[in-house]
């Protein structure tokens, strides 16, 4: 019999609070790659007239955000992930 897999918001549910806290700190800091690439492709532009086309979002705001946020979480959720090992 092959057991059938649950859906991720209830196993998300199920971890500890340490579990949640890793798993929330790394979605962050996958966001904050997103806007690192971002950041870097609106630098990399050749055209003036489309560079002084600044879009409205803070790219690089938002990578420092969600970069400290999720390295806090993080931190935060180290102690108890490493002492369940």
């Amino acid at each position: 019999m092959r057991r059938r897999m649950s859906d991720p918001l209830s196993q998300f549910a199920l971890l500890s609070e340490a579990g949640q806290l890793a798993v929330v700190g790394a979605g962050l800091w996958v966001l904050a790659g997103v806007c690192g690439v971002m950041d870097y492709r609106r630098g990399k532009r050749r055209d003036v007239a489309r560079l002084e086309q600044v879009g409205w979002v803070p790219w690089l705001t938002l990578f420092m955000l969600l970069a400290i946020i999720g390295g806090g979480l993080l931190a935060l959720s180290l102690p108890a992930v490493i002492g369940s090992l």
